[in-house]
Parts: C-alpha cells; sequence; structure tokens
C-alpha cells in the first residue's frame, strides 16, 4: 500500500476524529473537569514550542484485540499534534511499514507508537525502531516487557515498596493436567472469594472477570484463556478504582491527578471503558488530600521502578484504609475520547494540543542514541 493510499485512510477518518475530539472535550468538560479538580494537583503546565519541520509518525492499528482502540488513539494523537503544528503522518502496523521508516522521502524525526496488546506494548515495536536507528516516545524495550507482564510487574513494585493484592499465576494447560474442577476448588479454598481473573498479557480489561461466587470460576477461567494462555488469578480488593498517569516532559514528571473511575456494576470492562455515558469519572478522586498524594506517589515509584519513560498510567484499587493497591501499569495508555489520560490531563487544566507537543519536544531535545542498548 502506497503512503498516499494510506493517508487516504487516514481521511476517510478525518471526520470521526474531529468529531471524537470535540465528543471528548465535551464529555470531559461534564464528567470530569465539574469536579473541580484542586489548584495544587495541577502542577506546571508544560510550554510547547514545535521545531521547525520535525515530522512525526503515528503508528497505530495492528492485528491484536485492541486494533479498533489503537486506530482511535492514533487519529486522535495525530489531530492534537496537527493542532499544535506538527506535521503527522498515520501509519498501520504491516508490510510497508519498514520501507516507510528507512526511505529518504518518508523516514520520520520521531515516532509515537500507539500500538496496543501484543507487539505495541510487549517491546516488540520499540526494538523495531531502535534499530532503525529512530527516537520515539516511550518506554524502552525491556521496560515494556516487565510492564507488559502483570506478575513480573507485581513483583517489581512490591519490591520498590507498593502493596499489590495477593495472586497466583497459573498457565492453562495447569487445569488439564491437574483435572479443572480440582485446581478451581484449590483456588477459592487458598485465596478466597472475592476473585479477579485476568490474562496476564494484555489491555483494554478483555478476557477479565470479577468472580464473587464459585460456580463463576470455570467460565471466568475459559473467558480468560480465550485472550492468553495463562491467567493471573487475583483476590479482589474493595475500594475507589483509581488511574494515575506520569509523563516525562524536559526531565521532570508530570503526575496527572489521580482520576476515580465508578461503573454501574463496579466492573471497569470493555464496555464500560469505550462506550461513553454510563461510566463515572471524577477527576481528581474523592479521596482525602493525603490519600491522592499517596496515590500519586505510588504511580511515580511504579513508573520509575518498572524503568518507565515518557509517559505511563498506573492503575489502583484504593482499599478502605487508604492504601494504594497496584494492578498493572501501562506504557501504551489509551488516547480515545473516553481513555484515562486525556480526561484527567483536560481536568487539570492541560491543552491536550500542547501537551503533547511538549511530550515530543521534550523527546526529540534528549538526541536519544540511536540502536538497541539493553
Amino acid at each position: 500500500m502506497t503512503a498516499s493510499k494510506k493517508r487516504g485512510k487516514a481521511a476517510i477518518m478525518a471526520d470521526q476524529r474531529n468529531d471524537a475530539k470535540a465528543q471528548s472535550e465535551a464529555h470531559t468538560d461534564t464528567k470530569a473537569a465539574a469536579r473541580n479538580p484542586s489548584p495544587e494537583s495541577k502542577g506546571t503546565r508544560p510550554q510547547a514550542s514545535v521545531p521547525e519541520h520535525n515530522t512525526v509518525l503515528v503508528i497505530c492499528g495492528g492485528l491484536s484485540h485492541e486494533r479498533d482502540i489503537s486506530l482511535s488513539s492514533g487519529h486522535r494523537v495525530e489531530g492534537f499534534l496537527e493542532d499544535a503544528g506538527w506535521q503527522v503522518t498515520v501509519h498501520d502496523m504491516d508490510s510497508d511499514l519498514l520501507d516507510y521508516l528507512s526511505s529518504a522521502d518518508t523516514r520520520p524525526d520521531l515516532v509515537w507508537p500507539l500500538l496496543h496488546g501484543a507487539n505495541g506494548e510487549d517491546g516488540s515495536i520499540r526494538d523495531v525502531l531502535e534499530m532503525a536507528g529512530l527516537p520515539y516516545i516511550g518506554s524502552r524495550a525491556k521496560a515494556s516487557r516487565t510492564a507488559w507482564s502483570k506478575p513480573i510487574a507485581k513483583n517489581v513494585v512490591r519490591k520498590a515498596g507498593l502493596t499489590t493484592p495477593h495472586s497466583v499465576t497459573l498457565p492453562e494447560s495447569m487445569f488439564r493436567e491437574l483435572g479443572a474442577g480440582k485446581v478451581i476448588d484449590l483456588l477459592v479454598s487458598a485465596l478466597g472469594l472475592p476473585l479477579f481473573v485476568k490474562p496476564t498479557m494484555g489491555g483494554s480489561a478483555l478476557g477479565c472477570s470479577l468472580v464473587t461466587a464459585a460456580d463463576q470460576l470455570p467460565q471466568a477461567m475459559v473467558s480468560c484463556f480465550a485472550y492468553g494462555s495463562v491467567a493471573l488469578v487475583e483476590q479482589a480488593v474493595e475500594g475507589t478504582e483509581v488511574s494515575v498517569s506520569v509523563l516525562d516532559i524536559d526531565g521532570t514528571p508530570t503526575i496527572l491527578p489521580p482520576l476515580e473511575i465508578e461503573t454501574p456494576n463496579g466492573i471497569y470492562d470493555y464496555e464500560a471503558r469505550y462506550t461513553p455515558g454510563p461510566t463515572e469519572y471524577y477527576v481528581p478522586a474523592r479521596l482525602d488530600s493525603d490519600t491522592l498524594h499517596a496515590v500519586e506517589q505510588a504511580a511515580l515509584t511504579a513508573h520509575k521502578a518498572l524503568g518507565l519513560r515518557d509517559i505511563s498510567r498506573t492503575d489502583f484499587i484504593v482499599d478502605r484504609e487508604g492504601n494504594p493497591q497496584f494492578l498493572e501499569s501501562n506504557v501504551t495508555p489509551g488516547m480515545t475520547d473516553t481513555s484515562l489520560l486525556p480526561q484527567s490531563a483536560v481536568a487539570a487544566g492541560f491543552k491536550l494540543s500542547k501537551l503533547y507537543s511538549s511530550l515530543a519536544t521534550s523527546v526529540l531535545a534528549q538526541h536519544r542514541e540511536a540502536g538497541p542498548r539493553h
């Protein structure tokens, strides 16, 4: 597929992207910004300064289960960067990509990989970009792989002093070899109820289930194994679901105010994430000032302990004692009109075009060394 055809695909989605931008601002204004974020949560607002003639390539799409979300994220970021004055191109994750990256006519100055799911968040696209000698926005391959594996990430942040729900990790083969019924009985007796079941790798809550009764566990395991061969089964913590985003701009971490998620059924699943309307967001989260500070610092600790850079979003359950319980960190946060990072940023007073532009400018200014370094 030629570059002109790829831009044609972007043009087809242009109206949708522009509509989504308008909807996002309205959605955030009514469900997040109206919550009156505290002044101290806003921080210093980055000042955008766009280098002349610099081009950004946004990579999105791919073949993961999260393809549609990735496309939506990619085209929204494209629009905001263009609003800030950048020359932006969007490219799918396909067999033409390497040619596009290597051609003198199309090779970009900076890449923003917005691939969700496998290949995008497991470090592989970042290895490819480093082999191609291209600077990119986001965590390096090794750190991405660490965060991508939820059990490994939990172990890393636990060593850094964070708390995380007790869990076990079991492959699908374990259920076949030992007997599914016996393993399920053991899970319930050892971990108790309620439980949360999810694939060890993946996003958008695909394959995730809250289990409140033992007879729900078999179906939860089936749903989980539809999206991955290994399950993470953890004790479900009752409390407030909170997400905190961190951006590294000009060498300083910007912690966006914690965003609280409230869903009608208490489960932040795929439908709740990407269907505007039923889910309520509160920015900042409805927590006391000490707890807000604690969850902000926990997100920064996770960001640093996992070796993340540029941008991350970490999800927590704040339990009834006010302790942030780490769930996972995302190296490629969603950027759709219902995604958490953009809502949190707008509610805190940031203009998304300036914020994304400042992030891109900051990465370019670092003149990152080309080629893989592990």
